[in-house]
């Protein structure tokens, strides 16, 4: 193959494994001249057709299990995502009725909005009836499965292979049987076009909401709290949003939000790299402007935000509009609740938030800033249309206390110090 044809394999690969590609140019090439007809077609990204008998005699297995099944449910996790699985998990969803979980890195993978979505599962890092449900199920349709550390707070699944049918990019495995080589589109494409000659059994679904806990909103302490904050922040999201939370508190507080029709999540619970999330919602924004997508939201803390903080400046010369919260806790929350309270190298330095757009040379009409102390501060800001919808960036000072995070977030972190201290 040529250079030219060597480049297009490389982009082709990359995008149908969804694997990361590498091309590299010597520098006196860079220049050289290649055949231009090849930009007049565009790139066959079509995924290969898994093996017709293969598939067929798949199918046929993970059939029979459905039928006997008394308790089948569906768990939608990230690579239903990352390997283009959306439309074909959704149908499915849709047509079987089945109760439906998502895991912490599959939010935004469904629509949440569907009348048989019942949460988020993240063994025990879930509400106790979302945990009950799924680990008392008989048979678990796996989709995209990333069973890493915090993805299930901290290895805390109590399920079993031998009730789980597993699909994947590049096999399908029901219970201890794998078929490799089958890719999970057409897998779930066949299910689902079978499933109108099937009675299954359905349990009823979980109804989870964006309630407050009534206990919590009407108690007098002004201090705004995790387990307030995100189902308010539930209620105010809208359809299409594009919603970015770092790796720390935001990361597991958004479990606790029940999306809105065509909210997209993006989140680092794999890798846990703190800081990336401004970065991420620079270029989120950035699509979504390009695509004429909703609104794109940020939410940062502010040990995480002073690690990537420029990218503000990048978001402000690209004139994008996100809307930017940073939680005040003074430093790395998470760490301490997996290190120590009390650490000290999880200190901050205090910067004034707020300042940061002019210092970025953003001028005035570019920007807003706000400062959130107290829960009526937060509701008036989210009660606040011109808030929601304004066409310029937007920062918000959130204030909240060191020691507060998500009960997710509490269990995880326990779970982790475990394991950490298994290894001593």
């Amino acid at each position: 193959m040529d250079a030219a044809q060597l480049v297009d394999h490389a982009i082709r690969e990359c995008y149908i494994k969804s694997r990361p590609a590498y091309i590299t140019l010597p520098t006196d090439m860079v220049g050289k001249k290649v055949e231009g007809k090849r930009l007049e077609k565009p790139l066959d990204l079509r995924y290969p057709d898994n093996d017709p008998a293969q598939e067929d005699y798949a199918v046929e297995n993970i059939m029979k299990h459905l039928q006997v099944a008394k308790k089948p449910i569906i768990l939608v996790d990230a690579c239903a995502i990352r390997h283009r699985a959306m439309d074909e998990t959704q149908k499915l969803v849709e047509q079987s009725g089945l109760p439906t979980f998502v895991t912490p890195m599959g939010k935004g993978a469904i629509n949440e909005t569907l009348p048989n979505y019942s949460g988020v599962y993240a063994g025990n890092g879930s509400h106790q009836d979302v945990q009950d449900m799924v680990e008392s199920s008989d048979l678990i349709l796996s989709i995209g499965a990333i069973k890493s550390d915090f993805n299930t707070a901290g290895f805390t699944y109590h399920t079993s292979q031998l009730s789980s049918i597993d699909f994947h990019s590049s096999y399908v495995q029901v219970k201890y049987s794998e078929y490799h080589g089958l890719r999970m589109n057409g897998v779930l494409n066949k299910i689902t076009q079978k499933l109108s000659t099937f009675k299954l059994s359905v349990q009823p679904s979980l109804k989870p909401t964006n309630e407050v806990d009534p206990k919590e909103d009407k108690s007098q302490d002004t201090t705004i709290t995790h387990s307030w904050l995100w189902p308010k922040f539930g209620q105010w999201v809208r359809d299409d949003d594009v919603i970015v939370t770092e790796t720390g508190t935001s990361g597991y507080g958004i479990w606790e939000v029940k999306f809105k029709r065509g909210v997209r999540a993006i989140s680092q619970i794999l890798w846990g790299s703190i800081g990336y999330a401004t970065g991420a919602a620079q270029g989120a924004a950035l699509a979504a402007q390009e695509q004429k997508k909703g609104r794109t939201i940020l939410f940062t803390g502010d040990g995480s935000f002073q690690l990537t903080a420029q990218e503000l400046s990048t978001m402000i010369r690209k004139r994008l509009n996100p809307i930017v919260f940073i939680i005040c806790n003074d430093g790395f929350t998470i760490e301490r609740f997996i290190h120590g309270m009390d650490a000290t190298y999880n200190d901050i330095a205090a910067w004034k938030y707020k300042d940061l757009p002019a210092v970025f040379n953003a001028q005035p009409g570019e920007y807003k800033t706000y400062q959130v102390k107290t829960k009526s501060d937060m509701q008036k800001l989210l009660s606040d249309e011109d808030f929601a919808t304004s066409k310029c960036l937007r920062l918000v000072e959130l204030y909240m206390r060191k020691d507060d995070a998500p009960k997710a977030l509490v269990m995880t972190a326990e779970a982790s110090a475990k394991n950490n201290a298994r290894l001593d």
